[in-house]
């Protein structure tokens, strides 16, 4: 699959090196922006409040398979109108949609390889995109978790806190995994 990767820091440098590393084929786009032309899905990895911008300087995007790993931390909101990040990119964008990648610590990318059982991540989309996104999870060595509709976006989103506070509670940088108890 080829890939566009737009963000070059922990999160799109990270999963582009996990991807590249499983075969595919990616294209890293930073804030100079570029043409995603010909990739299969797109990767949005910038600070929340840089989406927007982002868009605006690359071509190509029209119709992309879109996978969100933005966060808005803070007092940050998603451009005005919108529920989340994710649904101003579908907006954008027109294509199929999903708001993942956005609920783990990217410093533990080298790491889940080591893991005995993938560890998990939330994700949340249109249908038309599961099985890119799922295929990307697990390539990257996560197991998809789905959350339902884009609609559940903003959702994912206000969990980062509580990752945060988990780690800073005493675990420090950590993983998480969702199964039935006979998979755990």
């Amino acid at each position: 699959m080829k890939i566009t990767v737009i963000g070059r820091g922990h999160v799109g440098g990270g999963l582009a090196d996990l991807w590249e590393q499983s075969g595919h084929e990616v294209d890293r786009i930073g804030h100079e922006g570029g043409d995603a032309s010909g990739a299969d899905a797109v990767l949005m990895a910038m600070p929340g409040e840089a989406v927007a911008e982002a868009l605006d300087r690359v071509e190509g995007l029209q119709g992309k398979v879109a996978m969100d790993a933005t966060n808005l931390i803070g007092d940050e909101h998603p451009p005005v109108g919108y529920g989340s990040n994710a649904e101003f990119i579908k907006s954008k964008l027109g294509g199929p949609t999903a708001k993942s990648f956005n609920i783990n610590f990217a410093d533990l990318y080298g790491q889940l390889k080591d893991a005995p059982n993938p560890p998990g991540d939330f994700w949340c989309g249109d249908e038309d995109a599961r099985e890119t996104v799922e295929q990307l999870h697990r390539d990257a060595g996560y197991e998809p978790i789905y959350t339902g509709s884009l609609e559940n976006a903003a959702m994912l989103e206000a969990t980062v806190p509580l990752l945060f506070a988990i780690s800073q509670g005493g675990m420090g940088e950590c993983l998480y995994r969702a199964a039935p108890p006979d998979q755990l």
